[in-house]
């Protein structure tokens, strides 16, 4: 009977410290990111809209009678001058005013998107 006990506890203390792990490895690499991007240098450069994609996520709470909620993440390519490529996650507000081929000038921090400011449409060629 111990040993029966002793193992569940082991189960817990591991299954535990896994989580634990887990938890504690995805806020570390959040505040990873967080301080990169803000030691990296604004910029503000020339870009294009070369594609837009948006990821949707469904949450079931479980134990409870809240109904299943989902979220939302837009995305948007941009293409340099240069030929290079940079994806950034973008507010909803600003994902619906943008288009593939709009031409202006890109302002981002590391892998933060700070703004898009159109100076061409779909229409202009990059």
């Amino acid at each position: 009977m111990d040993s029966i006990n002793f193992l569940y506890m082991s189960m817990f203390a591991i299954m535990f410290s896994l989580i634990f792990g887990i938890f504690c490895f995805i806020i570390i690499k959040n505040i990873a990111t967080w301080n990169k991007n803000n030691h990296s240098p604004l910029l503000s450069v020339p870009a294009a809209i070369i594609s837009k994609r948006m990821n949707i996520s469904h949450h079931q709470h479980a134990g409870t009678n809240m109904p299943m909620t989902s979220s939302t993440t837009y995305y948007i390519a941009f293409q340099f001058d240069t030929s290079s490529r940079l994806e950034l996650v973008v507010p909803g507000d600003q994902y619906g005013y943008l288009a593939e081929g709009d031409r202006g000038i890109l302002t981002f921090q590391g892998t933060r998107y700070i703004g898009f400011q159109q100076n061409g449409t779909a229409a202009q060629k990059f």
